[in-house]
This record gives C-alpha cells, sequence and structure tokens, in this order.
C-alpha cells in the first residue's frame, strides 16, 4: 500500500497473518524497515518488485527491534548484497541481531536468525534519507525498541510499539510487551509529532485522530490508579 510518493507499506503473508515491512525510496537509495520471518526473503524482494524497486537499489536496513518476525529475512539480505547494506538498530537490541546472545522471546528456537548491526542509532538522531527519518527510542515491547517518524509524509513507522485493528490503533499488546509500564511512557513521545499517518508491524495503516487514540493509551494506567 503506498503511503505517499516513496513511502510503501508492504505486506508480508506469514501462515495466514500479515506483517508490514516499510520501504522507502528517492532517485539515490531504497531502505528497509524491518525484514519478516526466516523464509521470507524472496516474498520481500517480489514485494519490492512490484512496486517497482529492486534489491540493487537497497543500501540500508533499519531494524525495530529484535524480534524473529523484524529480523528474520536479514542474513539472506546480507548474503546476496552485504558489501552495499548498512544495517542500523538500538545498541541495547544489537547482540541479539548479531547472534551473540539468544533472542528474549524466541530464546527456544535453533539456528535463529543471526545478521550484523553496522552503526547504532540513539534517541532523537536524524538519518538524512528519504527526506529524513528521525529515531525514537521507545523501550518497553524491547529494551531496544526503537520507531521511526519519517518527515517528508509525516509518518510514524511504529514498530511493535503498537498496533493496529481495521485502521484504528489498538493500543500496547501486552502479551509480547517486556515492560507495559515502560512502552506506555515510550507512547507520549508520539503526541510531540505532527502525525498524518502510522504505519504498525501488526495491523498496518491508522490514520485520522492518531493523537487522541494515542492520549487514551497513555492515559489508561492513570486512570486505573486513580481509582485505586
Amino acid at each position: 500500500m503506498e503511503i505517499s510518493n516513496g513511502v510503501y507499506m508492504l505486506e508480508l503473508d506469514y501462515h495466514g497473518n500479515t506483517i508490514h515491512p516499510t520501504l522507502l525510496w528517492d532517485q539515490e537509495m531504497a531502505v528497509l524497515i524491518d525484514t519478516g520471518f526466516p523464509g521470507q526473503f524472496e516474498d520481500l524482494k517480489l514485494a519490492m518488485e512490484k512496486v517497482g524497486v529492486s534489491l540493487d537499489k537497497l543500501k540500508a536496513v533499519i531494524l525495530t527491534h529484535q524480534d524473529i518476525d523484524h529480523i528474520g529475512s536479514l542474513p539472506e539480505i546480507l548474503l546476496e548484497c552485504s558489501s552495499r547494506i548498512q544495517v542500523y538498530a538500538h545498541e541495547l537490541d544489537r547482540p541479539y541481531i548479531q547472534g551473540e546472545r539468544p533472542l528474549i522471546k524466541d530464546g527456544h528456537i535453533q539456528n535463529p536468525p543471526k545478521g550484523r548491526v553496522d552503526r547504532t542509532l540513539i534517541d532523537g538522531q536524524e538519518l538524512p534519507y528519504c527526506g529524513g527519518i528521525q529515531v525514537i527510542h521507545t523501550p518497553g515491547h524491547t529494551a531496544g525498541h526503537i520507531s521511526l517518524f519519517l518527515r517528508k509524509s509525516s509518518t510514524l513507522v511504529a514498530g511493535d510499539s503498537m498496533y493496529s485493528v481495521n485502521g484504528l490503533l489498538g493500543g500496547i499488546h501486552e502479551p509480547t510487551t517486556l515492560n507495559v509500564e515502560e512502552a506506555r511512557l515510550s507512547l507520549k513521545k508520539y503526541l510531540e509529532l505532527n502525525l498524518e499517518s502510522v504505519i504498525c508491524y501488526h495491523g498496518g495503516l491508522s490514520r485520522g485522530s492518531i493523537h487522541e487514540q494515542i492520549r487514551n493509551f497513555c492515559s489508561i494506567k492513570n486512570e486505573a490508579s486513580d481509582r485505586l
């Protein structure tokens, strides 16, 4: 689904569930945000080609966090185009992505995907790609979870900090979130942004009354505490 010129929300099917890596591109390069499950490399490449972006144009991969559905196809991407790809992630999730530590939520998996991280990201950092990408450290789902604000299109790539259902934000997915209170605090950072669209990895695109929905998720805990 095209979000705006040069911003495309991909749709990859995994056993009946749809996940949404984000593809950015301009005349100079393409950037992929998250890579899908292991074994989805060919699906990912085909999805890019349907948009008109070949793998040859890909110059950067940004990982929102360490979970297997986000890093799964990274090893195959690196195998095919390693010399020209720069991989970005937060320092706190780097050792898990590189296979130096077992994945926190998928540690039971034998031979988990092992990639590399070339550059680590920090909160507030600006990447000068495809109109400008602001890095937002949004811990909670994992300690090193990041979100990305695409300045040119006022689009938030939320990773797994939130999910959406039928175009509406569903809030934090608590069963897969390591620290729910920290995740809720992270959502408050979004209120400082001029948001027109939100891409959730699970659930896809949300538009309209974005700030109002996020404010509700931020206040749930406080309202519950007030009633005690």
